[in-house]
C-alpha cells in the first residue's frame, strides 16, 4: 500500500559513483528546512561502474532513499518513467545525478509549483565547455518553441517539478522526457520556466553528445503529430492526399491538352508525374482512414479520455 508524502525526487543515474554520496548530502540539506515528507527515488539505469553498491550504503542509512535497478541500460526516457511510476508524492521533482543541477534550486520550484502544474528549470548561465553540446542545445530550442507552440529556453534541462496528477497521466518513450512540456499542454496544463544553477560536472564523463540532436527532430516530429493529429489523423494525411490527387488531376488534364493538340506526351516525365501524385493521393487518404480506425481502437478498447477535466464544480442543493 503507498504511503502519502509531500515530495518525490526523481533522479536517474548512469555510471555515476563519485556523485552519488555528494548528492544524496546535497538533496538532504536542500530539504532539511523544508519540513516536508520526502523519498529520494534513484533509478540505476544500467551502470556497469559501482553506483549500484554506493546506492545500497546510502539506503542503509535512510529508509526514505528508494532505489530502482535496471537489468541494463534503457536510457534516460525510461529511468525517469519507472521514477514516475513509483512516486508517492504530491510534488515530483526530477534532477540529473551528475552534480550539474544544484539541490539548493529545488526550493524555489517548489514555491513557484504552487501556482502552476509544471515548472521547468533554465540553466541560463550554462557551465558546459564544449560547444558541440551548447549550440546544438540553443537551436534544439529554438526549434522546439516553434514548433510545439510551448516557449521555453531550456527544453534539455532535467530539473523540473510537476504536480502528480498531470505526470502521471502521461506516458514516455523512446526520448520523449525533454518533451513532457510540449505533450502535457494538450492537457491545457500550466507551466513557467524559471533560472537555476548551473555547475560543471566534476566527476565522470558526460553522456550527451551532437549525435543528439538528431534524434531530438525526429523526436519532436512526433510531438508535433502527437499534439496536432492525435485523434485526427485522417486531417493530416486526408490534406496531403487531396493537395496530392489535385495537383496530378491538373498535370495529367495539362497533358491531355497537349495530347489533343497533337503533341506527342507518352515520353514526357511530367505525364509520370501526374499519375504517381494521383495513385499518392489514394495512398495517403488511405493511411488516413487506418489511422482512424486505429486511434479508436487505441481510446476505445482502452478506455483512453479524449478530455482531461481540472476540477468538477457542482451547486450545493
Amino acid at each position: 500500500m503507498k504511503s502519502h508524502l509531500d515530495l518525490s525526487i526523481v533522479v536517474p543515474v548512469y555510471n555515476e559513483e563519485e556523485n552519488i554520496a555528494p548528492l544524496y548530502t546535497e538533496i538532504t540539506d536542500a530539504l532539511a528546512n523544508l519540513g516536508l515528507s520526502y523519498e529520494i527515488i534513484v533509478v540505476n539505469d544500467g551502470s556497469q561502474d559501482s553506483t549500484m553498491a554506493r546506492l545500497r550504503e546510502v539506503q542503509e542509512r535512510d529508509r526514505r532513499v528508494v532505489v530502482i535497478d535496471f537489468r541494463r541500460n534503457f536510457g534516460q526516457t525510461a529511468a525517469l518513467s519507472a521514477g514516475f511510476d513509483h512516486s508517492n508524492g504530491e510534488v515530483i521533482i526530477t534532477l540529473d545525478g551528475d552534480l550539474q543541477n544544484d539541490p539548493r534550486d529545488i526550493p524555489l520550484l517548489l514555491d513557484k509549483i504552487k501556482d502552476y502544474d509544471i515548472v521547468n528549470g533554465w540553466r541560463k548561465n550554462r557551465q558546459d565547455k564544449a560547444l558541440s553540446r551548447k549550440l546544438p542545445s540553443k537551436i534544439a530550442n529554438k526549434l522546439i518553441s516553434w514548433v510545439t507552440g510551448v516557449k521555453l529556453n531550456d527544453y534539455g534541462c532535467t530539473l523540473k517539478a510537476y504536480r502528480k496528477d498531470v505526470i502521471k497521466t502521461i506516458k514516455l518513450y523512446g526520448e520523449m522526457h525533454r518533451f513532457i512540456p510540449a505533450i502535457a499542454s494538450a492537457m491545457g496544463i500550466t507551466y513557467c520556466e524559471v533560472p537555476t544553477h548551473h555547475r560543471a560536472r566534476r566527476f565522470g564523463k558526460t553522456k550527451y553528445g551532437i549525435s543528439r540532436t538528431i534524434r531530438v527532430i525526429l523526436d519532436l516530429m512526433t510531438v508535433k503529430f502527437l499534439l496536432s493529429y492525435n485523434t485526427r489523423p485522417i486531417q493530416l494525411f486526408g490534406a496531403i492526399g487531396i493537395m496530392s490527387g489535385f495537383t496530378g488531376f491538373l498535370i495529367c488534364l495539362y497533358m491531355t491538352f497537349l495530347k489533343l493538340a497533337g503533341q506527342s506526351i507518352g515520353s514526357r516525365p511530367l505525364l509520370l508525374l501526374g499519375v504517381l501524385m494521383i495513385i499518392l493521393s489514394a495512398f495517403f487518404i488511405v493511411l488516413g482512414l487506418l489511422g482512424e480506425v486505429l486511434i479508436r481502437l487505441y481510446y476505445e478498447v482502452q478506455g483512453k479520455p479524449v478530455y482531461y477535466i481540472k476540477e468538477v464544480h457542482r451547486s450545493e442543493i
